[in-house]
């Protein structure tokens, strides 16, 4: 399934390369974010030259910086999980424990969808020496995990909770059908999650 790249005198991203400059770099971060939108919304098929259209710049810049459909599909996993995880820390200092956890989840619907949309592309990663997967094992259910203690040592949530039960529970969202409803559907799956986490609270 990997897209072959057109012909340019660009030459590929080097593992060791210097440091991106400024306007290269901002194209490529904003290539990630067209990327992750577009396999979010249209699947890991999605049209790379109509991702490279909507980020504002050429094929050629596109395939300079992701060789192949796979690269790309890698580099956009990767911020997906690095957002997730950073949400975790921003979301605990500006919120009580129950509601930095609930936007969390809502969160994780959107990474739930994109993988969704990565998921043909993620199994093809699995059969390389891709470091994907032991880079991200466990960074998510970390974070879930510190959110969840969190809000049951406030008493906002019951104090029997375990953080792989929710996990678990959340992860039902990633097989169910993808009607065109799927996303607010799942939105409201977390509130009744959070509902019942929240019943029975001390707080």
């Amino acid at each position: 399934m990997a897209d072959q790249p057109p012909e340019t005198d660009e030459k590929p991203e080097e593992p060791a390369q210097k440091p991106l400059r400024a306007d290269a770099k901002r194209n490529r971060d904003k290539l990630v974010e067209v990327a992750a939108q577009a396999f979010a919304s249209d699947g890991v098929d999605a049209s790379l030259e109509e991702i490279a259209k909507r980020a504002g710049v050429g094929i050629g810049t596109l395939y300079r910086h992701f060789p192949t459909r796979e690269h790309l599909v890698e580099v956009v996993y990767r911020r997906e999980v690095e957002g997730l995880c950073q949400a975790a820390d921003e979301l605990a200092r500006e919120h009580p424990a129950d509601v930095a956890l609930e936007l969390w989840m809502q969160r994780f619907v959107d990474y739930i969808a994109t993988k969704r949309g990565l998921a043909t592309s993620l199994r093809v990663l699995l059969t390389t020496n891709s470091t994907l997967f032991s880079d991200t094992s466990g960074r998510v259910s970390g974070a879930m995990r510190g959110l969840v203690e969190a809000a049951a040592a406030s008493g906002k949530i019951r104090a029997d909770v375990d953080a792989s039960d929710v996990l678990h529970a959340l992860g039902g969202i990633y097989s169910a059908p993808n009607t065109p409803d799927w996303r607010e559907r799942s939105g409201r799956l977390v509130k009744l999650l959070m509902d019942g986490l929240r019943f029975g609270a001390r707080g």
